[in-house]
């Protein structure tokens, strides 16, 4: 038989009230506060997470500037390493650096004649056989010259002559040459590329210069 609240003794409505206090907490917990609790936790665990890759990422900072400055002088070495041994087809640049290099040490680069490469492991051999006249010691200017370029050049079959017995040094044309002029010469300069990158055969050329 059912019974109205008011009718329940004083104790009984107290009883009644918590049990239904209970009821409704225990319903609370399990729809809103255990969510949103489980939702903390998660939060909680990922900013703890992001917290520990931080610290972890934060070991590495006094080593940054060090990792830069080790990138820079490893860009700085491949310049240089480019300087000396190009890795592009540059045999347009290497005559004309052998050419400003003769007209600086007063003597005349006449003829240059490209001969077979020499593809080696890890580079190429690019050598060029020349013919070069002028006073004796503008011709050790040259070679001093040559020697200290940044580019690697390797001189070899150096054949020296006077200009009234250039034969004799094997040139293939004579010239009218100054009266200041009193050696000409042959030999093979010899430049060199990275090996994937075989610069193309130049073909044989005279320069004629007026005097």
């Amino acid at each position: 038989m059912a019974m109205n609240f008011n009718e329940l003794s004083g104790l009984k409505q107290w009883a009644t009230v918590i049990a239904g206090g209970a009821l409704v907490t225990t319903a609370l917990y399990f729809t809103v506060f255990k969510s949103q609790t489980d939702k903390n936790a998660s939060a909680r665990h990922a900013v703890e997470d992001k917290v520990r890759e931080n610290n972890e990422l934060e070991s590495y900072r006094p080593k940054l500037k060090d990792m830069e400055r080790q990138l820079a002088n490893l860009k700085q070495q491949l310049e240089i390493e480019r300087r000396i041994v190009p890795d592009e087809k540059q045999v347009d640049t290497f005559i004309e650096t052998l050419d400003g290099e003769a007209q600086k040490a007063g003597v005349e680069l006449r003829r240059f004649g490209a001969k077979p490469v020499v593809s080696k492991e890890y580079y190429t051999e690019v050598p060029f056989e020349l013919e070069l006249d002028g006073p004796y010691y503008s011709m050790l200017n040259f070679f001093d010259r040559v020697g200290k370029l940044e580019r690697i050049v390797n001189v070899s079959g150096l054949l020296v002559a006077t200009t009234k017995t250039a034969t004799d040094a094997k040139v293939k044309h004579t010239y009218q040459y100054a009266p200041n002029e009193s050696v000409a010469a042959t030999f093979t300069a010899t430049t060199f590329f990275s090996h994937d990158l075989v610069p193309p055969a130049a073909g044989p050329g005279t320069k004629t210069a007026s005097k």
